[in-house]
């Protein structure tokens, strides 16, 4: 009798294990937005909840409200007598689901609890659907209070929702998160989430939903509340002015021709450990006016918070692919593509970031002026289910990259008249605008870009000079003298572009009035040089007011001419004297 008592009382133990494994492992939930699974909490609902009894409810977050539904699918596992415990559900008789009805489900739940023989005792040779939830409530480990248990590819608790979900037929419809499932049969039950709710393979556009690790749960009785606590991956684009010791930023402005520094930052999935394989890429979207430079592309991963310094990935090893291609549109793509990044080399965690870097450069033929820039767009494209090979897509990260043009405008001060073929050089003189380790002064060419060598400018017939590419910085304007005939020569002047706004961040909706437009222009050594500046939409205006030379009057111009006439003539009656005396002298000597 106390033999059959303790067998009795071993038996319940038993059955309050497996339901706090199914407890355990709601915990490890999994449904994420875009990608990121985090544990989830479960509760039990309290009295006059609107959860029907024997029914769940797998709310979505809040962080995932914007996002569409996503829906869950259930199998049941077992079927089970289910109480409402003080300490929890408690399960009893428990037997194999009606719709496992496939043999080699069952064969392989236990042939992997053989192969995971080292939790614990072995099961009997021919296990019944109790012994398997015995072994499964005593040996498999519960997580600290509130923790989860994690899911890991290769798990057993994995490895059971694969089989299940591989061999067998779901046990009722797909529902959606925050609405509820109501089990006509209580037990045991895995919740996956239904591929087609959150893209796949090649249907990902606009996909920011993540698939499930598996939940497992009991229900039945009263109803019960998971709710997701969910992250999504993320990507940042960054941007790095030229500007002495100026930081990562959403926006800044470049000279055309210059190299410019962009950095993107990915994070991965909180259930990292659940997949198998981890597809990841950045999908990095140029505007025509930026050319990106695909060697330097450089690549480190940072495991955790912890590792300050990260490991960089060499191309060499094959592990990513780096490819820029010209869009329809004129735009270009960079990607940087990670077939399966776990097998990057190192290890990673919930917490562990990707982070590239790389060049591009300004072409000015092709690069906005003004209004928001030129933008650049990232989004990566991420392996968003450990169940399937399934794809999503993160919330997309946009910066800018400003440039300014010139338009100066020669005209004469008296009447407006535009002086064509009047030539200039323009020279960078301050710091901010050089290239990088460049030093003293450098030369605006024609493409906006900055060099060694002078570069002359020319009017044209409308009497101006176009230049676009220019960075905000101190420039001076030189006249090449002789250029001008007829008109004094400019003394040197300068003129000051300042940017304002780049400390902003971006936005969801874009200013367009948000970009550099200050101006500051100082006149000749001598004031005398009239310049009359102006701002649009990132094009500054120079109309330059330019006067003619005077007319000296000139004395005694007749008087002077009268002598030189006088001169002359007298010169003319000598030289004819000389000839007529000289003729007739010869003549004297021959008689």
């Amino acid at each position: 009798m106390e033999f059959e008592q303790k067998a009795e009382e071993k038996k319940m133990s038993m059955s309050k294990n497996i339901a706090r494994l199914a407890v355990t492992a709601g915990f490890t939930a999994a449904l994420s937005f875009g990608g990121v699974m985090a544990p989830v909490t479960m509760a039990f609902a309290e009295g006059g909840s609107t959860v029907p009894d024997n029914s769940i409810i797998i709310g979505q977050s809040e962080s995932n409200k914007d996002a569409t539904k996503t829906k869950f699918v259930p199998y049941q596992i077992f079927k089970a007598k289910v109480h409402d415990g003080a300490n929890g559900k408690v399960t009893s008789d428990v037997e194999w689901a009606d719709t496992i009805r496939n043999q080699t489900t069952k064969n392989e739940i236990i042939n992997a609890i053989h192969k995971d023989a080292s939790n614990g005792d072995e099961l009997p040779e021919a296990p019944s659907a109790q012994d398997i939830a015995d072994w499964l409530g005593t040996y498999v480990p519960e997580s600290e209070k509130g923790a989860g248990v994690i899911v890991k590819n290769g798990d057993l608790l994995n490895t059971i929702a694969a089989t299940v979900k591989k061999y067998e037929q779901p046990s009722g419809e797909a529902f959606d998160a925050d609405g509820f499932f109501k089990a006509e049969s209580t037990g045991y039950y895995l919740f996956l989430t239904d591929d087609s709710s959150i893209g796949k393979k090649e249907d990902y556009s606009n996909k920011k939903q993540t698939g499930t690790s598996p939940i497992f749960a009991v229900v039945g009785g009263t109803g019960v509340i998971v709710t997701e606590k969910t992250g999504i991956p993320t990507v940042t684009k960054e941007i790095k002015d030229d500007k002495p010791n100026s930081n990562w930023a959403d926006k800044a402005d470049s000279q055309a021709g210059q190299d410019v520094e962009y950095r993107l930052t990915g994070t991965v999935a909180s259930n990292i450990a659940t997949f198998d394989n981890y597809y990841y890429q950045f999908h990095d979207t140029l505007s025509t006016g930026l050319q990106a430079n695909k060697e330097s592309v450089k690549v480190t991963i940072y495991k955790d918070r912890t590792d300050s310094t990260g490991t960089v990935i060499k191309r060499d090893d094959n592990k990513y692919t780096v490819d820029c291609t010209a869009q329809a549109d004129g735009s270009s793509l960079l990607t940087v593509t990670f077939g399966d990044l776990k097998a990057a080399g190192v290890v990673l965690t919930p917490d562990s970031k990707v982070v590239v870097t790389y060049t591009a450069c300004l072409d000015s033929k092709k690069a906005v002026v003004g209004g928001t820039g030129n933008d650049n767009k990232v989004k990566l494209i991420y392996a968003n289910n450990p169940m399937s090979d399934g794809k999503g897509e993160s919330v997309p990260d946009t910066v800018r990259d400003y440039t300014y043009a010139l338009k100066l405008v020669k005209q004469d001060s008296a009447d407006n008249t535009k002086l064509k073929d009047v030539m200039f050089t323009i020279k960078a003189t301050g710091a901010d605008e050089l290239k990088s380790g460049k030093v003293g002064t450098q030369y605006v060419h024609e493409d906006g870009s900055l060099g060694d060598d002078e570069c002359k400018f020319k009017t044209n017939e409308n009497g101006e000079i176009n230049v676009k590419g220019l960075d905000a910085g101190t420039y001076t304007v030189h006249e090449v003298e002789g250029s001008n005939p007829g008109y004094n020569t400019l003394d040197d002047f300068t003129f000051t572009i300042t940017a304002e706004g780049l400390g902003e961040l971006e936005g969801a909706t874009l200013d367009e009035n948000t970009y550099p437009n200050t101006l500051n222009v100082t006149a000749g050594k001598d004031g005398s040089t009239l310049v009359t500046p102006s701002v649009d939409d990132g094009t500054v205006t120079l109309v330059v007011q330019n006067k003619k030379g005077s007319n000296l009057p000139l004395t005694g111009l007749n008087g002077v001419t009268f002598t030189w006439i006088a001169g002359g003539a007298v010169l003319c009656i000598g030289v004819a004297h000389l000839i007529r005396s000289r003729k007739q002298a010869e003549e004297s000597e021959q008689e």
